[in-house]
């Protein structure tokens, strides 16, 4: 099969064609419960496009809208192809069918990331893994919005599904006109003929849908009108005035609501309770007890009249609150345990090149260095919310979540019915950066719901449960040694990390029936520290899955974001050690690396490297690849009362085809602004077993008046996309760190910076 060409056999009636990227049995779309619902005679042409008598064209959409803007992106490539204005699309939530499953979780396995591969030399194998993995996910059903990975899963499928639609246009006009199908021309959504025949897509929607579109090819580059140009956001109008409905703006008739109050100590479960008085209190109505769903800590839950009665009551309640067996979780003993790991723990490697004791035996210098990474919480700005009916046999979810499928399965063993008679609306999602990757709050929310009498009820984690009870990004220490040979060169490169493996938890918490009895080697713990660029000769890393028993999960950018500050502050001490600038010593290990080394000098050079700063600034430099994507950031950094403060960052990225440069400049914008607050102030501590910051006060935000000014420059490229939404996390923490260091001539191996230097 040629990537650019797919042949599709049509089938007369309307939405007898699926496509994807696997080689799927054809079937009716009539009673499918995944494929596009109809009405005021809309016309599907497949399982992806449907159009209105209008000439309205609406995308079926399996990606969440959590400010990435993939409701917009993924129509762009459906534009593209029909020949449409943007503004002219509409999404639609996709149904649980297959075909709109994607591989962003089950890749989390693989030694290397299939859907971002595209090197000449690794090309074949990325695209082996894309077809078998891609299956995998079709067939289990798997839809996850995660891993950078919303518009790189689409690209080929959502293209291919327009131009298969515009192909049957084409033909019914051909057919109706008597016409040679290649003198016709699309022009927004009309059909014409320089005969002066013309018809619009609603015109021809219904001849379409028995016309089979034959040869299907997609269109070159250079005929792209739509892909690689800035274009409006289709949500921001809806964003600005209002009317966007987010997770807690849904209001079902009769709504009731419900807070949660979960035992303060991780794992451990209420005693002794006493509602009484707390159900005695105006607007309270029912507490409902839950237990640890879905990896959650159990505690209760209060039934109101409105959310603010209902948390009042909740904590009205009076609760002995039991401990999790054996000794309380401290995260100073767990950070202890992990050095103690690395030292002795056995790891598994990763990745191995040369022989890295034989260049440290005869090395005239060894440089060595700890490096630590705290627990991090999401802190979404819209806390986890559920709205849930059970009734009649049925239930019903209003899920601000990444895995609709997951949380509906997960409703469905909650309330003992089964999948089909489960029904998920995905309202936009208040940020959700991996913590919406979980199922719990759907969970407690349905089993609240199964208390109610029928009527709906908003489940609302107030933002100190929010809080405490996360799944953290998990804590790492790395100990990374570097020996230095006789000529003053580096010979070898030695990591090796500890920390809690995510992807096993994960699979336990959300796809049991896929969780397996021994964990696995977890790469996403890795990632990032396995997979440099650079070319040490001599190079080992290997890494230590750990099990604290801390609930652990997704974080924007997984493993990048601790191991890219791990290797990339590394890296400058390796070039302090051998007296050479930071960016020239990393252009010298990049000569097999030339897309990183583009990527490189681009924001070198626009950030002005080597030239002169005004007193008291200095410039740090860092590189990473993730998601298929590389990312360099330069970061002009001062002091202000002894706090940093990061003035400028100049960001290049390389992200494959940018289908909108407006919302990668957008992502790179919001992911320095994220990336930030973590490296400045994040950070979690636990005492005791009971986490220590409780709401923003205690982990504060980057503010808007502290914000740097974030120039973004794109390499041109024709590569497949990459992601775009995590990548420009992972090197923002080491650029500060290396410019504090060039500032002031301290190292910071601690985050958050500023917490430990040395």
């Amino acid at each position: 099969m040629k990537r650019r060409t797919l042949l599709l056999a049509g089938t007369a009636g309307a939405g007898a064609l699926l496509v994807g990227w696997l080689a799927l049995p054809q079937r009716s779309r009539l009673g499918s419960p995944g494929l596009l619902a109809l009405r005021d005679g809309e016309i599907a042409l497949n399982g992806w496009i449907k159009i209105g008598q209008d000439g309205r064209v609406t995308l079926a959409m399996p990606r969440s809208e959590m400010g990435q803007g993939v409701h917009t992106a993924l129509p762009m490539l459906a534009a593209e192809e029909l020949d449409v204005p943007v503004a002219a699309m509409r999404t639609e939530q996709a149904g649980p069918d297959a075909i709109y499953g994607n591989v962003a979780m089950l890749v989390a396995g693989l030694p290397f990331h299939p859907l971002a591969d595209e090197s000449e030399d690794g090309f074949g194998r990325a695209k082996a893994a894309r077809w078998v993995v891609g299956k995998a996910a079709r067939e289990l059903g798997i839809n996850a919005t995660g891993g950078s990975s919303s518009v790189m899963d689409a690209w080929e499928v959502v293209r291919t599904a327009a131009a298969t639609a515009r192909a049957s246009l084409l033909g019914a006009a051909a057919l109706r006109w008597k016409l040679p199908v290649d003198e016709l021309t699309v022009r927004e959504g009309v059909v014409s003929h320089p005969s002066g025949q013309s018809a619009t897509y609603g015109e021809l929607a219904r001849f379409a849908a028995a016309t089979p579109p034959g040869t299907v090819t997609l269109k070159e580059p250079k005929a792209w009108t739509v892909i690689g140009r800035p274009a409006p956001r289709l949500d921001v109008a809806a964003k600005v005035d209002g009317s966007a409905r987010f997770g807690l703006d849904v209001r079902p008739e009769g709504l009731r609501y419900a807070a949660v109050r979960l035992c303060p100590i991780l794992g451990g479960a209420p005693g002794r309770v006493d509602a009484a008085a707390a159900l005695a209190l105006p607007g309270a109505e029912r507490l409902v007890m839950l237990p640890a769903y879905a990896g959650s800590t159990a505690g209760f839950a209060v039934i109101g009249r409105t959310s603010w009665h209902a948390m009042r009551a909740a904590q009205a309640v009076q609760v002995d609150w039991q401990p999790r067996p054996g000794p309380p979780l401290d995260s100073v003993a767990i950070a202890a345990s992990l050095e103690s790991q690395v030292r002795t723990g056995q790891g598994h490697a990763f990745h191995v090149r040369g022989d890295v004791e034989a260049a440290e035996k005869q090395a005239v210098r060894v440089v060595e260095a700890w490096y630590h990474a705290p627990y991090l919480a999401h802190a979404t700005l819209e806390p986890m919310n559920c709205t849930a009916r059970v009734a009649a046999g049925r239930v019903e979810i209003w899920a601000p979540t990444q895995v609709p499928m997951m949380a509906r399965d997960a409703a469905a063993r909650v309330a003992g019915v089964r999948v089909e008679d489960v029904t998920v609306h995905v309202p936009f999602l208040g940020g959700g950066f991996g913590r919406r990757l979980e199922v719990d709050y759907v969970t407690q929310a349905v089993r609240v719901a199964m208390d109610a009498g029928g009527a709906p009820v908003q489940l609302v984690w107030p933002r100190e449960e929010d809080a405490t009870h996360d799944f953290y990004r998990p804590m790492h220490v790395a100990m990374l040694r570097a020996a230095v040979d006789a000529e003053g060169r580096i010979a070898s490169l030695r990591i090796k990390s500890a920390g809690d493996a995510i992807t096993p938890r994960w699979f336990q918490r959300a796809m049991p029936s896929l969780a397996g009895r021994i964990d696995l080697p977890d790469k996403t713990t890795a990632e990032g520290l396995f997979d440099l660029p650079y070319g040490f000769a001599n190079q080992r890393m290997e890494h230590v899955a750990t099990l604290s028993g801390v609930p652990v999960g997704f974080w924007r950018s997984v493993g990048h974001s601790h191991d890219a500050f791990f290797s990339e502050c590394f890296i400058d001490e390796l070039a302090a050690a051998v007296g050479q600038d930071p960016m020239a010593f990393r252009q010298a290990l990049l000569k097999g690396a030339p897309r990183h080394q583009a990527v490189l000098e681009l924001a070198a050079r626009q950030a002005g490297w080597g030239t002169a700063l005004p007193a008291g600034r200095a410039r740090g430099i860092a590189l990473h690849e993730s998601f298929g994507s590389v990312v360099a950031q330069v970061a002009e950094v001062s002091l202000e009362q002894g706090l940093p403060r990061v003035h400028r960052v100049v960001c290049a990225i390389d992200c494959g085809t940018a289908v909108n440069p407006g919302i990668v400049a957008q992502q790179i914008e919001g992911a320095v602004v994220f990336g930030l607050t973590a490296a400045l102030h994040g950070r979690v501590d636990i005492r005791n077993g009971a986490v220590r910051q409780r709401n923003f006060p205690d982990a504060p935000l980057l503010t808007l008046a502290r914000s740097p000014n974030v120039e973004t420059w794109i390499v041109p490229s024709q590569r497949p996309p990459g992601g775009v939404g995590e990548p420009g996390v992972p090197p923002i923490a080491p650029a500060v760190a290396n410019a504090l260091h060039a500032l002031t001539g301290r190292r910071s191996r601690s985050l958050p910076l500023g917490q430990g230097t040395s």
